[in-house]
């Protein structure tokens, strides 16, 4: 009897922390675009120049839009990028700040241009 007893203590604590974190996903689950993929398609290409970058994530999040401040943080190819994502209403839907290193961004002849379909500028 004790063995059961300490055994279904045991589960009981195990399923309360599993639907803890069940409920934390939960919380988390978004369901349109984050500044994240905007990031991480940046991160792949070595293109940045100082400056502004904008656009849609056409049919996949019709109605959202991103703008990119890409500025210069240090001389040897270390960029500050501000990452802003618009909802439908035009305002700001989530936000974000990475650093970027591109030794080879300001020449031309380094540039490998991979940008993914939906960043039109």
């Amino acid at each position: 009897m004790i063995a059961i007893a300490i055994f279904f203590m045991c589960m009981f604590a195990i399923l309360g922390i599993f639907g803890a974190g069940l409920h934390s996903a939960l919380l988390l689950r978004r369901d349109g675009p984050t500044p994240g993929m905007i990031a991480s398609e940046l991160s792949l290409s070595n293109q940045l120049d100082e400056g502004t970058l904008s656009g849609n994530f056409g049919d996949v999040y019709p109605n959202y839009s991103w703008s990119a401040d890409v500025i210069t943080a240090a001389t040897n190819g270390l960029y500050r990028l501000n990452i802003s994502v618009m909802g439908p209403s035009g305002s700001v839907d989530s936000a974000m700040s990475i650093l970027l290193y591109r030794p080879d961004s300001g020449n031309p002849q380094n540039r490998v241009g991979s940008r993914a379909s939906f960043m039109n500028h």
